[in-house]
């Protein structure tokens, strides 16, 4: 399972048509331009051996590496195009973050991959309409889907010690579950909560609920060849 970063600061309120536009388009041009940088921090992480090793060896370090430039866009995610470049770094470093386990699935099941990304895109775009064309008030998710989301940060810390295979499956069934709610939650507040000018918090919130999901998914499929 990846990270994930629920903003809790008070921000502004989308008040007009071109003011929500603006916010969407932006927001959606960040989190393709972040899955884009993922992409290529794990094909550097991948083409560079040493790289790949030393994160394989070294996991926990490569995930604090994460948390530095995530919560430096957080605390300057008003400073353009500071925010941006943090962003993109630590979308990178997560790249690098997930290349062993990329290639992992690569050596073992070859296109498994693809599949994951394929049924994660689908599955973010039926959740994304869902929630824009819905009229529903998505606001109590949130709370529901963090506490789910602590549950499941516990279950799996707890599996680090059993390593019980079918406790690992339910797990990544339940992460894709959690995300999926938390996808639609962020999506709601992006159309009814977040200001033009908070695009950076809302696209790192639905990058990290995408990731997520792709992780969980490409465990499910990986799991059940098993």
């Amino acid at each position: 399972m990846g990270i994930s970063y629920r903003p809790m600061a008070e921000v502004a309120v989308v008040r007009s048509g071109t003011e929500r536009a603006t916010l969407v388009r932006r927001t959606y041009l960040l989190v393709l331009a972040s899955v884009l940088v993922t992409m290529l921090g794990v094909s550097f992480a991948m083409s560079t051996p040493p790289v790949l090793a030393w994160t394989a060896r070294h996991p926990i370090i490569t995930m604090l590496g994460m948390f530095v430039p995530l919560i430096a866009a957080m605390k300057f995610r008003q400073v353009f195009p500071t925010n941006i470049g943090l962003v993109f770094l630590f979308t990178f470093i997560e790249g690098i973050a997930i290349a062993p386990l990329i290639y992992l699935y690569n050596q073992m099941q070859p296109g498994i991959v693809g599949q994951a990304a394929l049924l994660t895109g689908t599955t973010f775009g039926v959740l994304t309409l869902y929630a824009f064309v819905s009229r529903k008030d998505f606001s109590a998710w949130g709370g529901f889907f963090t506490v789910g989301l602590w549950v499941l940060i516990a279950t799996s810390l707890l599996n680090l010690f059993f390593r019980n295979p079918t406790a690992s499956l339910w797990i990544a069934g339940a992460t894709v579950f959690v995300f999926g709610g938390l996808l639609v939650f962020d999506t709601w507040r992006l159309r009814n909560v977040y200001g033009p000018n908070d695009y950076v918090q809302a696209a790192v919130a639905i990058y990290l609920d995408l990731l997520n999901m792709f992780l969980a998914i490409l465990s499910l499929l990986g799991g059940r060849r098993e």
